[in-house]
């Protein structure tokens, strides 16, 4: 039996793939503990998808090899960075985003002082396998890898490779499994859940009534969608959303509020076909949660340019902005191109957007004031607080000295903040 510790970046596709590895290498004798000093093999399983990120990956590595570990690289990194991880952890395993699955195999012949490459694009579907979940509350549900999008920015489509969706009756019984152990929400992951089933002749409209269908108290939050590939379902998926099992959330990356920056992205979709599928969601949805992403910077932005996704966000007003500056990712064609934007420049454009983002926060929030209702608390928080969500998914902080988690709760929201509402027990 190996001691092994599991650290983990990014996104939660990821973070379920760290608790597939746990469940595995428990099933196969074993342990998963929370102190790396204190054990005999270290998994990091790495994000790649933006300079900052990966800085955090490096650093970690660097700092368990200090501590004469034996490592394990997984995730994203070891499928496009290989070079780059063999220089900085030239003993390091590693085991890509495609073999999750052979991660007991490659823990004990790794153990044993063996150097393992299982790297290379494959189709591995990560349903049904046994998992220790992070949050007893939250099933993590994959239900494809990889998309159809050829974005210039994007090194995780490098990583990931092509649109593979998973069956949906995998699907369904991973969904089944979850509700019958007590999860009380299931989020449906991918890099763009929109675009799920198109390579398999089905579409996510008809993947989400089954599993709307499914016996059980819980509820769903659907995962990142294209809005290019959001419209060609648009009116099925807001029909579907009108049932009480799904979170009226729901998160479209933009990434600019200007053509010509868009079209150079290789978004397909304009400003404007952007906002029209909002304001069709707010009218048919009218308290939805809108969450989306704006990139600063792009190479070749101007200030105009940039003028056009601050006009955008005043627009469409969102609820969640995910802000990044642009970093050149290696092998993307945006890394190659000519008129890169200075830093600082970058920096001051994200200290904008965010100053009028934080505007449209507290506005927005104030809304809230005096709600009163049911949340579902799937967090813990600090000093004895908990996190709820209500039917919008808008986080709700409360005070209570039992334990609430996975539990639901009546609540009247006394106060607001830019990015909470926080209640009190009714």
């Amino acid at each position: 039996m190996a001691k092994i510790f599991i650290e983990t970046f990014g996104c939660s596709a990821n973070y379920n793939n760290s608790e597939i590895m746990a469940g595995l290498l428990i099933e196969a004798g074993h342990k998963i503990i929370k102190k790396a000093e204190n054990s005999d093999l270290i998994i990091v399983n790495t994000c790649t998808v933006k300079l900052p990120t990966e800085n955090k990956v490096k650093k970690s590595i660097k700092n368990f090899l200090n501590i004469n570990k034996k490592i394990i690289i997984a995730g994203c990194m070891p499928e496009v960075q290989k070079d780059l991880l063999k220089a900085i952890a030239p003993y390091a395993s590693l085991v890509g985003v495609h073999h999750t699955k052979e991660i007991v195999s490659a823990v004990e012949k790794t153990i044993k002082g063996n150097l393992i490459d299982l790297t290379g694009k494959r189709n591995e579907t990560k349903l049904n396998l046994p998992e220790l979940r992070k949050n007893k509350v939250i099933q993590i549900v994959q239900i494809s890898e990889g998309c159809n999008g050829k974005c210039t920015y994007c090194i995780v489509r490098l990583a990931k490779g092509k649109l593979f969706s998973y069956p949906e009756d995998e699907i369904i019984k991973q969904v089944k499994s979850a509700v019958k152990s007590g999860c009380k929400e299931i989020w449906l992951t991918s890099q763009d859940t929109a675009a799920y089933g198109q390579d398999i002749k089905t579409n996510f409209v008809s993947l989400l009534k089954k599993i709307i269908n499914v016996k059980g108290d819980f509820k769903v939050r659907i995962g990142m969608m294209d809005p290019n590939n959001l419209v060609l379902i648009l009116d099925d998926l807001i029909s579907l959303m009108k049932s009480d099992k799904i979170f009226n959330f729901l998160h479209i990356p933009v990434q600019s509020g200007n053509d010509e920056i868009l079209k150079a992205m290789n978004r397909l979709y304009t400003a404007d076909e952007l906002k029209i599928i909002i304001a069709k969601l707010i009218k048919e949805i009218p308290e939805i949660t809108i969450s989306t992403d704006m990139i600063c910077g792009f190479p070749g932005e101007t200030e105009e340019q940039f003028a056009d996704s601050i006009k955008l966000i005043k627009e469409i007003k969102p609820d969640v902005l995910n802000i990044s500056r642009f970093w050149p990712r290696p092998g993307t064609k945006a890394a190659l191109m000519e008129n890169q934007v200075h830093g600082s420049i970058k920096r001051e454009r994200s200290q904008l957007i965010t100053k009028e983002f934080n505007k449209i926060c507290t506005d927005k929030n104030k809304k809230w004031l005096s709600w009163e209702g049911e949340i579902l608390v799937d967090e813990i928080g600090q000093e004895g607080s908990f996190i709820g969500r209500n039917y919008c998914y808008k986080p709700v902080v409360i005070k209570s000295k039992e334990n609430l988690l996975g539990k639901k709760a009546n609540v009247k929201v006394i106060k607001t903040t830019n990015h909470t509402l926080r209640g009190k027990i009714i």
